[in-house]
């Protein structure tokens, strides 16, 4: 009997995961679909598609980011080092091998994640505020030697890289990573990788190996890293070390705080407002137009004022979660509905 109910349990929840697969397929096809047919009728120009494609790229940035930071709890600030590797591995293995764009992207993604494992295992050992200075020097290290390297232009920079990265490829490749990021963390690995994060010494004291979960997920976010940056690459087709300075290693840690730590849709969030809202002030008058730096910090110091977890926290935008908003909605809009007629009434 138990039995039974135990296979009824499992196929109940293989249909779920199949259902919430199919709509979540369904939400981004729609959406792309949606930005293609923009595209033809003239609404979405090519500044507004370049946005877009910006913020798909930092997007896997910042999710790999966030399965380090929010999800782990480690903290790291050299996070655009490994952009910068994926970037410049990418572009060597195109510009100058002349290999097919797929596997020059897949190329500097391993570089990245190869570069990860090798400084990860003795830097994680590290807490804290010790673990944010190591990874930040190390940035500048990845910036000092490039700067150095005249095989890949030195400080000039690599200029001329084939423009690859299309609208396709990025949306695919951020779908691709939010899938591997709702897998990896509904699955047991994800679950030792949160036990890090909430208490590293109680989860050591229930068995689980702390240091290859953190190297896991320090490789992981690294590779994402580092895609973005090959991404970067054939989308800019310019790049120099000065572009993955510390600078921006801290705009993708605004990218995870503002949208919110141990949340994926609120990393979604947080980088395609963080993005989008300094150029859409560009339209402002001349005064606001100089000044829109400062608004836009002002506009960050006043979200975190009041939302200090970030916009959702460490919670999800789900259909079920959508559905009860929906739900809420529609019964305060009738409950209101219901106490203006009877007030109506009352007063007749």
């Amino acid at each position: 009997m138990d039995i039974n109910v135990n296979k009824a349990e499992l196929n109940r929840n293989i249909k779920k995961t199949y259902i919430r697969y199919a709509i979540t397929t369904g939400v981004l096809l729609i959406i792309y679909w949606m930005a293609l047919l923009l595209i033809q009728k003239g609404i979405m120009d090519n500044y507004t598609l370049r946005i877009v494609k910006q913020i798909g790229i930092f997007m896997i940035a910042a999710l790999g980011l966030n399965l380090i930071l929010g999800f782990t709890g480690q903290l790291t600030m050299g996070h655009a080092a490994f952009m910068s590797i994926g970037a410049y591995g990418s572009a060597v293995m195109t510009q100058n091998f002349n290999m097919p764009f797929a596997v020059s992207l897949v190329m500097g993604t391993v570089l990245s994640c190869i570069m990860a494992a090798l400084i990860g295992y003795p830097i994680l050992r590290l807490k804290g505020d010790y673990l944010a200075i190591c990874t930040l020097g190390f940035g500048e290290i990845v910036k000092v030697i490039i700067q150095n390297i005249d095989y890949v232009g030195g400080a000039r920079g690599m200029t001329s890289i084939p423009t690859k990265s299309s609208l396709l490829i990025i949306f695919l490749c951020v779908a691709g990573c939010y899938a591997l990021l709702k897998n990896l963390l509904h699955s047991s690995k994800g679950r030792a990788i949160m036990s890090v994060r909430e208490d590293e010494i109680a989860a050591e004291a229930m068995g689980i190996n702390t240091t290859k979960y953190k190297m896991m997920a320090f490789i992981i976010g690294s590779g994402m890293a580092g895609l973005a940056g090959g991404l970067y690459a054939h989308f800019n087709t310019f790049i120099d070390p000065v572009t993955f300075n510390f600078s921006k290693s801290f705009e993708l840690i605004t990218y995870v705080v503002l949208g919110g730590m141990g949340s994926i849709s609120g990393t979604v969030l947080g980088t395609s407002i963080l993005i989008f809202l300094p150029e859409s002030l560009r339209g402002l008058s001349d005064v606001l137009k100089e000044n829109r730096m400062l608004i836009y910090a002002f506009l960050l110091v006043v979200m975190m004022i009041f939302r200090p977890d970030g916009i959702l926290g460490s919670r999800e935008i789900t259909v079920k979660g959508i559905k009860t908003s929906i739900k809420k909605l529609l019964y305060k809009k009738n409950s209101s509905n219901k106490s203006d007629k009877s007030e109506t009434k009352a007063g007749v």
